[in-house]
């Protein structure tokens, strides 16, 4: 089995990990999107091809790629193609808009861009071609590379960029590859947080393999299973913790090219798939799907998903007898607890978020204090082990994200029971989640305020029992001026990813908005000021 593989080499390398699977388990089916089913070792020779020619293009170890496109295979090639030379991959929201993206990329130092042509309703080409000059937005871009379409002016078809590297050997490849070090930054992950713009979470190669291992053998798997992976690939779920936490122990993944219900039963039929990672709106639609049940779910049994307790009880007495629930972060490599599928109780698996990972430790303590608190007693929640490297470019909030002991700063509550079960109890941080997604507050208040007829804004979150929480908005409109909430999310659209518009605007005057003694808006009591309704209940 690979997992003795695994714990046994020295590497701890993504390129090098490609190579293993392809050696010991190359004739295994690795991946399959749509009626393509690539093996490990036609994988590896892929993602090769794909390294000589960001080699070709003058990418060199340390350079960053970004990836923008749906899930599909060649969205693996690309990221695993960029490991081989030594890049880092930036990895890009689908969601993201005309200036979401110009800031990630021009921030991120994207060298070369791999898109698709289009995903969904989103033209990258036209979208890309409102960023120019592209010299001045992104002054170290070199090649954008077009996939499953006509590429614009000053870009290339993904067909000549492959073609491009052809002429490049193995040895130079594997002298590259060979140069990568396990502690070298492998991905970029932007992700939402306290700061109106997102923070790139850096990542090493070494707990992308070590720690997605421990979460795949917390969840059971292994060469015989069958993962279906419908969370988007950008998203940490995706590329940094589905993936490898399957691939450590040679589980074959069938991608989605995003969430479609429908498809997505079709598919898990089709594939005979064992296991299941999802967040809580994703497995809440395949639950209730009228049609499930004429589907043969019968291997399905394995998996990860988020929910209120009364959701992850259905969805393991109902058709997911092993699911699991896990806590964790971008910045924690994916998961830092784990509950256990087949030693766990139902209860178990259902309430809690289970036991800290292999190299994880973590402290719940008084935030006045700093003193650990006892085992019951909720507080906040620190962790150490498999943590990022840092923030990019970021020195400062690097700095901050860390206490004097070396424990990262989660800004989440929680706390443990007797049998070391850990218990989430909400964040301490304002960052909301919805639907598995970090939507920061501060981003989605300057978008607000930037349009002219609004004086101020406030977000907060409304619980929701499908995405977790829903993005609300208090909106103080200016002195004589009007505004509509249809106006206000209008606005946002143009301006923000779907999800982070907010889903419910109320507007007010300024001297309806709850403050604190101190002054300061009184977050905790906006939610009051929404009718019950809105809460999702």
């Amino acid at each position: 089995m690979l997992e003795s593989l695994v714990k046994k080499t020295t590497s701890r390398t993504l390129s090098s990990l490609i190579e293993e699977l392809a050696v010991n388990c190359g004739d295994r089916p690795a991946v399959s999107y749509q009626a393509e089913t690539r093996s490990f070792a036609e994988f590896r020779d892929l993602a090769r091809r794909c390294g000589k020619a960001l080699h070709a293009t003058g990418v060199k170890k340390g350079d960053t790629i970004g990836l923008l496109m749906g899930n599909s295979i060649e969205w693996l090639v690309v990221a695993m193609g960029a490991q081989y030379v030594g890049a880092t991959l930036v990895a890009l929201n689908t969601w993201y808009t005309d200036r979401e993206l110009s800031y990630v990329m021009g921030h991120g130092d994207v060298t070369v861009l791999v898109t698709a042509a289009r995903f969904l309703k989103s033209d990258y080409v036209p979208l890309l071609e409102r960023l120019k000059p592209w010299e001045v937005s992104f002054p170290l871009l070199r090649q954008i590379v077009v996939s499953g379409g006509e590429p614009g002016e000053g870009m290339v078809s993904y067909e000549t960029f492959l073609a491009g590297g052809d002429a490049i050997s193995d040895a130079q490849l594997d002298e590259l590859a060979a140069a990568v070090t396990p502690d070298d930054i492998a991905y970029i992950l932007y992700t939402s947080g306290s700061t109106s713009h997102p923070k790139g979470v850096m990542l090493a190669h070494r707990g992308l393999i070590e720690n997605m291992h421990a979460i795949g053998a917390r969840l059971d798997f292994t060469e015989e299973d069958t993962l279906f992976l419908p969370v988007s690939l950008f998203w940490g779920m995706g590329c940094e913790n589905g993936l490898f936490a399957a691939w450590t122990h040679a589980t074959h993944i069938v991608l989605q090219h995003h969430f479609d219900v429908d498809e997505a039963i079709a598919l898990m039929s089709q594939h005979r798939c064992t296991a299941l990672y999802g967040t809580a709106n994703i497995i809440q639609a395949i639950v209730d799907h009228p049609e499930r049940e004429k589907y043969d779910l019968s291997r399905l049994e394995k998996g990860c998903t988020g929910g209120t307790p009364e959701q992850i009880r259905r969805i393991i007495e109902t058709f997911m007898p092993k699911a699991c629930h896990a806590y964790g972060m971008t910045e924690t490599y994916g998961f830092m607890t784990v509950a256990d599928g087949v030693q766990d109780s139902i209860a178990k698996r259902a309430e809690s978020y289970g036991r800290p990972l292999p190299g994880m430790e973590i402290k719940v303590i008084d935030s006045e204090t700093g003193q650990p608190l006892p085992v019951g007693e909720t507080g906040e929640v620190r962790v150490r082990g498999y943590v990022m490297v840092g923030y990019y470019k970021a020195p400062e909030q690097t700095a901050a994200a860390v206490d004097a002991d070396g424990y990262l700063i989660t800004g989440d509550r929680g706390h443990f029971d007797d049998d070391g079960y850990f218990y989430f109890r909400g964040r301490i941080k304002e960052m909301l989640k919805t639907g598995g997604l970090n939507v920061s507050p501060l981003e989605v208040e300057e978008v607000l305020r930037a349009h002219a007829n609004v004086e101020d804004a406030f977000v907060t979150g409304l619980p929701d029992k499908l995405r977790e929480e829903i993005v609300a908005a208090v909106v103080v409109p200016k002195e004589g001026c009007t505004l509509s909430e249809p106006l206000l999310v209008e606005h946002c659209r143009s301006m923000l990813a779907a999800f982070k518009v907010p889903r419910r605007i109320v507007i007010s005057q300024a001297k309806d908005v709850p403050l604190t003694t101190t002054g300061k808006v009184h977050k905790a009591k906006l939610a009051a000021m929404f009718p019950s309704e809105a809460a999702g209940s």
